[in-house]
């Protein structure tokens, strides 16, 4: 059966890889087809997308590239929806069967919700959601029926690695990272740090804001939350263990002391597939691991007194309620703001801790909770900052 499919985000790295992923399944005989696509600022790459998968429905979030895009001579059949509110009208239609959520940041949230509302497949890559809405997407899930499968690469990995067992076998969740460009840096050598170093990724090839995260190690923070509610565990069961050759992309350990591992090289494409594709596998012709030529296998534990972010986010989440939103919040102002050098690396945790400091929390939330506490420590980062 055909699996019609829609893209938000499409043009950055998770969004291109899944259309090469969709075209290399039909090549295999998993038919898809794309039924709409979204795009902020990309238009050259956006233009080629709709012009080779000519989904019926798009969208531009700004709104400002309207002509441009129109002026490409592309739009004759396609319906061209403009600004970011659209997407949630968008998801809640019946015409397709899985979204890929890649958008970036607290904005993937609310389309999130609504297409979980509405009984979908999310192939979720926006950890936002997850790390600020979690207890919201859970109720959402059981209400609904609806399915969520992890995008991320760890995420993916442990759901590989849960498939067939028992969630009372779990004895903890083996969260691995790369340590980012800067791994065994002191704190003093981080004050140093330029936005060229910290965008040069030794492994993995990402969008600004989440190559960011990683070399801060905010991202493995995150991806720490979103695996509290992905797998409905006591983030106190969840250990991060520093990887630097991203073969091993996370573990579970079992009660009776057998751990399992997924393996494989760092490419997106595979957890990709997988998500779009579970329970079945296809074949493909993306890059395959050879374990003879991959070297010795390191593991380290994170260095949370230099690295900061990732004990912030630990903090948040134990101390729960809306604590991991400012957190987010914060997190997204301040690595904006390294990125137009206005603050320098260290400043982005300085950053955050402060905003968690003076956060009053609230335990049982409604959506329109996160939505007020994000705008307002958001406000609140660029007044001091700016």
């Amino acid at each position: 059966m055909k699996k019609k499919i829609g893209i938000l985000g499409s043009t950055g790295s998770i969004g291109t890889s899944t259309l090469e992923v969709i075209k290399n399944l039909n090549s295999k005989g998993f038919e898809c087809e794309i039924v709409f696509l979204s795009c902020n600022n990309n238009i050259d790459k956006f233009k080629e997308q709709v012009k080779e998968f000519r989904p019926s429905t798009i969208v531009l979030h700004n709104e400002s590239r309207l002509k441009e895009f129109k002026d490409s001579g592309l739009t004759e059949k396609t319906e061209i929806m403009t600004g970011y509110d659209t997407l949630c009208e968008l998801v809640s239609r019946d015409n397709y069967d899985i979204l890929v959520n890649s958008l970036v940041g607290f904005v993937g949230l609310v389309p999130t919700l609504e297409a979980l509302k509405h009984g979908k497949r999310v192939a979720l890559a926006n950890k936002e959601t997850l790390v600020v809405a979690g207890q919201l997407i859970n109720e959402t899930l059981k209400k609904s029926g609806a399915e969520l499968i992890p995008i991320d690469s760890e995420h993916s990995a442990i759901f590989q690695c849960l498939t067939g067992e028992n969630h009372e076998d779990i004895n903890k969740i083996l969260l691995t990272a790369s340590g980012g460009p800067f791994r065994g840096y002191t704190r003093n050598e981080l004050s140093e740090v330029t936005v060229e170093q910290a965008l040069r990724h030794p492994n993995w090839n990402m969008g600004n804001k989440i190559t960011i995260d990683s070399a801060t190690l905010m991202n493995k923070g995150l991806e720490v939350i979103e695996a509290k509610w992905l797998f409905n565990i006591d983030v106190n069961d969840i250990e991060v263990i520093i990887h630097p050759q991203s073969i091993i992309h996370s573990m579970v350990e079992f009660r009776d002391g057998s751990v399992k591992a997924q393996m494989g090289v760092p490419d997106m494409k595979v957890p990709i597939q997988y998500a779009l594709t579970y329970p079945k596998r296809y074949g493909n012709e993306f890059p395959k691991m050879n374990l003879i030529n991959s070297g010795n296998l390191e593991f380290q534990k994170p260095d949370m007194g230099t690295f900061r972010c990732l004990k912030l986010a630990f903090d948040s989440i134990k101390n729960g309620g809306t604590y991991p939103t400012v957190l987010n919040a914060a997190n997204e102002v301040a690595v904006d703001l390294f990125l137009n050098r206005k603050i320098g690396f260290l400043d982005i945790s300085g950053i955050i801790e402060e905003e968690l400091d003076s956060h009053k929390n609230v335990l049982n939330y409604e959506l329109q909770d996160l939505i007020k506490i994000d705008k307002f420590t958001r406000n609140n980062v660029l007044s001091k900052n700016l």
